[in-house]
């Protein structure tokens, strides 16, 4: 009886702590949710602010663009390399601007971009409303009767969800000319015949699906930024874990997103 007693007990201390677990996340996820509701109501109603919205534009879009780049330049070429080395075991090596082209637009560029200003943009966004909130700032501006969510949080949602598409276009762009770059002056591919097959496997599907991703990653790189700042508890280590854990839930449903956009899309 005794072993039976503690074989239950333990096994009750598990279930215990799975329950624990599966009540906290659902309740992680309900706060985000509604913190997500409201913050979509306030935007879509007055008063607005596109003055806030157009720095925030810079911020996220303009300054993020040198690293975007660097990143889809890169890729690409390590790309076309890595399709040309697989393909030549096969003797395939004439799927390489076919294949960069699908990989860039379809999955790479969104994905590589949305991490990577996420893990630049997320991370000021948690850091700045999370002081705001400790050194009680955010509660003076609800004193003077300006909604934080009007104008802190809303500029930031609409930036993000308008600059990452934009720079989805553009990381892809850079994307394929890197692998056209790395194909022609290294593998001695053919420029005319590259940029044929490029063109003629480059579709508008492809372009759309690119955009909607990235609308979709724009959305949840400000919502988790804005949410964990807003959160803030703590003092400066707050702060500091407000930051990651506004990186970590950004990248988590990145990914995640990507994988069902991707299988909604093909499946």
């Amino acid at each position: 009886m005794t072993i039976i007693t503690r074989i239950g007990t333990e096994l009750y201390g598990l279930l215990a702590s799975i329950g624990r677990f599966a009540v906290g996340a659902l309740a992680s996820v309900g706060a985000v949710a509604a913190f997500a509701v409201k913050t979509i109501f306030r935007a879509l109603t007055p008063p607005y602010y596109p003055g806030r919205l157009l720095a925030q534009l810079g911020q996220l879009g303009w300054l993020s663009l040198p690293v975007v780049g660097l990143t889809a330049i890169f890729t690409g070429a390590a790309l076309a390399q890595q399709i040309y080395t697989a393909g030549s075991r096969f003797s395939a090596q004439s799927t390489v601007p076919a294949v960069v082209v699908i990989g860039m637009v379809r999955e790479l560029g969104p994905v590589l971009v949305g991490l990577m200003v996420a893990g630049r943009v997320a991370s000021a966004m948690a850091a700045e409303l999370g002081t705001m909130r400790v050194t009680e700032q955010l509660d003076a501006m609800a004193t003077l009767r300006t909604d934080p969510f009007r104008y802190l949080i809303a500029p930031r949602l609409f930036a993000s969800m308008i600059a990452l598409p934009l720079l989805v276009m553009i990381a892809n762009s850079i994307g394929i000319f890197g692998g056209y770059l790395l194909a022609v002056y290294k593998l001695d591919f053919n420029a005319a015949s590259y940029l044929s097959v490029t063109r003629r496997f480059l579709e508008l599907d492809d372009f759309v699906m690119a955009l909607v991703k990235a609308g979709v990653f724009g959305f949840f790189i400000a919502l988790m930024g804005c949410y964990h700042g807003f959160q803030t508890e703590g003092g400066a280590a707050g702060v500091g874990r407000a930051t990651t854990n506004a990186v970590v839930s950004a990248f988590i449903l990145i990914i995640l997103s990507n994988l069902l956009i991707t299988v909604a899309a093909f499946g």
